[in-house]
């Protein structure tokens, strides 16, 4: 393999908060819709519509994303992240790696607590880790990010291990 194309900075980005966000307290109208449309066209099992007269004994399915239509903060729609978006490197305010192609190389969750109505979720996305590997098209970076989400009360309600990669010189 040539150089490596992880240099010191990325390496010591490692660890590194890159995005946060908080969400608006979530609606039970939210869950029902959500789970409407997850589960369509059969009817949604009755934890994610039927909580009483109150609605507080619904909790959301696990994929249930508070983030999905607006965040509290940043206020407004969610920011254009991926592919479309600014890469890795530019949110931490590094240069370009000069990589051509990238694909998605997984996402790996683990859940915890439920979501449930009035709830308030914050993300926070740090760097987990960089590595390399040559493939049949040349050197192959592999990035990974690990976006942690909490309730207010501190309750873990996932993690998720988000990986690409990236190939082919610009």
């Amino acid at each position: 393999m040539s150089a490596s194309l992880i240099t010191p900075a990325m390496a010591d980005a490692v660890g590194t908060d890159i995005f946060r966000t908080r969400s608006y307290p979530i609606a039970a109208s939210d869950i029902r819709k959500w789970a409407l449309a997850v589960y369509h066209p059969q009817s949604p099992p009755p934890q994610f519509w039927d909580g009483g007269s109150t609605g507080d004994d619904i909790v959301a399915p696990e994929e249930f994303n508070p983030f999905a239509w607006m965040t509290a903060d940043p206020p407004g729609p969610p920011s254009a992240l991926g592919p479309a978006g600014p890469s890795l490197e530019s949110l931490l305010g590094l240069p370009n790696v000069g990589l051509a192609y990238m694909l998605n190389g997984g996402i790996e969750v683990d859940y915890g607590a439920p979501m449930r109505p009035g709830d308030v979720i914050t993300s926070i996305t740090t760097v987990a880790d960089y590595s390399e590997r040559e493939g049949r098209l040349g050197p192959m970076l592999i990035s990974r990010t690990r976006s942690e989400w909490t309730k207010g009360d501190g309750a873990r309600v996932k993690t998720q291990i988000n990986t690409l990669i990236r190939y082919g010189t610009s």
